[in-house]
């Protein structure tokens, strides 16, 4: 007998790119799930930064930026140029990142509504 559960139109007894597709996925969420990153992509989504001015913005070392740009970079969230001896990122698929930002800000308060409702810690 199969199951239904909603997520697959039918559960798939040999489905083994799930985990594959998935992981894709996850991976991205992972580049998401930091705090610092999302905040730059907010900065960023106002237009382009140069590295010292995100660094004045978010209160954090040079260092700790120019980290947190290349992971962004190498998810494929942002890129990178020169202009002079600075460089200068922007964000790249601007309203497809808003569009999950916006999603998971939603997600985090309809979850934290319904903790508070239920007397739980919410988020």
């Amino acid at each position: 007998m199969t199951m239904k559960h909603g997520l697959l139109p039918e559960d798939r007894s040999q489905d083994h790119s799930a985990v594959h597709e998935a992981s894709t996925v996850a991976s991205l969420l992972d580049v998401l799930g930091d705090a610092t990153r999302l905040a730059i992509l907010r900065h960023l989504h106002g237009g382009e930064h140069r590295v010292v001015e995100l660094t004045e913005h978010l209160g954090l070392a040079q260092s700790t930026v120019s980290q947190h740009l290349a992971i962004l970079r190498s998810a494929g969230l942002i890129s990178s140029h020169s202009h002079g001896r600075a460089n200068v990122s922007r964000i790249e698929n601007p309203e497809a990142i808003e569009q999950v930002l916006t999603a998971a800000e939603s997600l985090s308060a309809i979850i934290s509504a319904d903790a508070s409702s239920k007397g739980k810690d919410p988020l």
